[in-house]
């Protein structure tokens, strides 16, 4: 049994009719957003914002209404996965790129659920590379702030050009292990001029961790 997929049909359960709700980006969110658009087909009515074009596109193939921010009065729920979480709802996300986006809609949200398999969970954040979202202008000047801090950045690529967020950005992928004070590191990294987001999303925005196992069963944090 796929535990992604587990997590995130437990988590759906949480959406009700007449809701507004933020749809997250990558593997597990993908789950999500496609029992919801098995649910909107029964009847389910909701309308939803998305954090990346990516999954604007998958929504609106599974029958999701979609608003802009400019009709939006509330976000009531949020779902997204996480690339690492601690035992205190800490995370880090920010694999699939999408970090900036999907730090307003949580942010902005009444109420942030997360999604992951169990391989996710650990005891330190950090071994997942942190992204942090930069912005290409001084791009070498950012970079050595990072270096300073000895986050060891390395400019994300794909296929072999650097990689480009929605909003025109680039990402440098740094080495922080272990995380030990992650509010205390996010606020450093905010210091820098360049920095735009990090991929660090603190326990205080984040109000249950549904944690899917192979076996069908979930947990929450």
């Amino acid at each position: 049994m796929d535990a992604k997929r587990v997590a995130a049909e437990k988590a759906v359960a949480e959406v009700e009719s007449g809701m507004t709700i933020g749809l997250g980006t990558g593997s597990t969110a993908f789950w999500a957003i496609q029992k919801i658009g098995e649910l909107v087909k029964q009847g389910l009515q909701v309308k939803a914002v998305a954090t990346s074009v990516q999954t604007e596109n998958l929504a609106k193939e599974c029958g999701i209404s979609m608003i802009t921010f400019a009709e939006l009065s509330a976000i009531n729920l949020a779902i997204d996965g996480a690339d690492e979480v601690d035992a205190n709802k800490n995370l880090i996300k920010g694999g699939g790129g999408a970090l900036l986006r999907e730090k307003i809609i949580a942010y902005n949200s009444q109420r942030f659920i997360v999604i992951v398999d169990n391989s996710k969970v650990v005891k330190d954040l950090g071994r997942f590379l942190l992204p942090v979202e930069i912005v290409p202008f001084g791009m070498e000047l950012t970079l050595k702030r990072l270096y300073a801090l000895n986050g060891n950045p390395k400019i994300r690529a794909k296929e072999g050009k650097n990689f480009v967020t929605d909003n025109g950005n680039l990402i440098a992928d740094c080495s922080f292990f272990p995380i030990n004070d992650p509010d205390a590191l996010n606020n450093t990294l905010h210091q820098i001029p360049g920095v735009v987001e990090t991929g660090l999303f603190l326990s205080n925005h984040v109000h249950k961790v549904y944690v899917g196992y192979e076996n069908g069963e979930v947990r929450l944090l």
